[in-house]
């Protein structure tokens, strides 16, 4: 586990109160692409997928929204790309 892991999983924790949660470092996979950090300590590249009440009646463009603004910190110093899936309860 990282610090930029633990840092988004308590941000998205503290803000959305999530019923489910996952993160998945695929920094991995690019390494030497654009955005990979050059310490090669990865945590620049993740998957997320949350399921929340908050993004009830809100488009896809507002969760993602509403997510960015959580981890503005994150994604300024560190993370490079993040892939969402945000649902609320009883979406597919």
């Amino acid at each position: 586990m990282g610090a930029y892991r633990d840092r988004i999983i308590q941000k998205i924790v503290a803000a959305l109160q999530p019923e489910a949660l996952d993160l998945f470092d695929d920094s991995a996979r690019h390494a030497g692409h654009a955005g990979a950090h050059a310490d090669g300590g990865g945590e620049t590249h993740f998957k997320l997928s949350v399921e929340a009440k908050a993004f009830a009646g809100k488009s896809r463009l507002e969760r993602q929204r509403m997510v960015y603004a959580i981890l503005a910190d994150e994604l300024k110093e560190r993370v490079h790309a993040l892939e969402l899936k945000l649902k609320a309860p009883g979406e597919t």
